[in-house]
């Protein structure tokens, strides 16, 4: 009998690492890129729009009419019903870099119109993480990043560089963050990885200016080529004003790791900070302000601050961008 030949199963190709040519100018001023560690390799932009990956996990959600497709009749529901017992008595690690305390960093305005996302191993909630961050110090904080490459989070720049405590040997980088995408409470269903890696710009980390405040988390695993990706993109003004808005994070005031949601329109633009009514509570900051185009999930910002009217975050202008993409690993 003739034996037959068998083809053995190979492993998608990974994509090249850009060359020292193929990158993007490093901006300048504050927007200057800092690290704790030495850059392994960064990536450029060929425009101002990186699309999102859906990653290899199954299970995905449809989006709806520019807002995620959850159930609208949970929003009545989440609205009347009386707080959650408090779990985890962690703080959003904002209170760690902004002492004041009348300074309220996430608001609800009105009544409370999040609604707690139930799939959480769906696309694209678990591309969004919860953080366990550990401070120079030992203190514990939480926080939320989400996924714009295979190892490479996004977050806020008070969730991996703390400015003015006051606390002996707090402030400067924190020592570690634990990552836990697609969280549900005790549940992890894809597990933790726990980094030490991270980005900011100068503006932050020299004169903590809300402006500046954004960050990247790089992980020693592959995990946004499992849950996916949220893209990313920077618009103009009349683009983003009004536009259907999303939030997704892990509130501290919720059950300890749950994961809750909301979606407003745009309220106004500024050169670098985004506002909207979108109701959000520490423990969120750091996640991303994203719109839906053409059926893709876009970040425009990275939502970090409260106010009386309206929550903002730091805009995805084009130094941001840059840097964003130069960071994806």
């Amino acid at each position: 009998m003739e034996k037959t030949a068998t083809r053995k199963k190979t492993a998608p190709a990974k994509k090249p690492a850009m060359t020292a040519e193929e990158k993007g100018p490093v901006p300048t001023g504050p927007h200057t890129p800092v690290s704790n560690v030495a850059p392994e390799g960064v990536g450029a932009p060929g425009s101002l729009v990186s699309p999102p990956e859906t990653g290899v996990a199954k299970g995905v959600l449809d989006p709806r009419d520019g807002f995620e497709a959850l159930h609208p009749e949970l929003a009545e529901e989440s609205a009347a019903a009386p707080p959650v017992a408090r779990l985890s008595k962690l703080r959003d690690i904002g209170a760690a870099s902004f002492k004041d305390p009348e300074l309220v960093l996430e608001t609800v305005h009105g009544p409370d119109s999040r609604i707690q996302v139930q799939e959480t191993d769906k696309y694209p909630y678990r591309v969004n993480a919860s953080l366990l961050i550990t401070a120079r110090d030992g203190s514990q904080w939480i926080g939320t990043a989400w996924l714009i490459s295979n190892r490479t989070l996004i977050t806020a720049g008070h969730c991996v560089y703390i400015k003015n405590s006051g606390v002996p040997n707090r402030d400067g980088w924190v020592k570690t963050i634990q990552v836990m995408a697609g969280r549900n409470g005790t549940a992890l269903p894809y597990g933790s990885v726990t980094s030490s890696r991270f980005w900011t710009v100068k503006g932050w980390a020299d004169s903590g200016d809300e402006n500046f405040d954004y960050a990247a988390i790089i992980l020693p695993t592959d995990l946004g080529n499992t849950v996916g990706t949220i893209g990313f993109g920077s618009y103009d003004d009349a683009e983003l004003v009004g536009s259907a808005a999303n939030v997704t994070g892990y509130p501290g005031d919720k059950d300890s790791g749950t994961m809750w949601y909301d979606s407003k329109e745009i309220a106004s633009v500024a050169a670098t900070k985004v506002y909207y009514d979108i109701d959000t509570a520490g423990g969120q900051s750091g996640a991303a302000l994203y719109v839906i185009k053409d059926g893709q999930r876009i970040a425009v910002a990275v939502h970090a601050y409260g106010g009386a009217v309206t929550n903002s975050g730091t805009r995805i202008s084009a130094p941001v961008f840059q840097n964003l993409t130069n960071w994806k690993q």
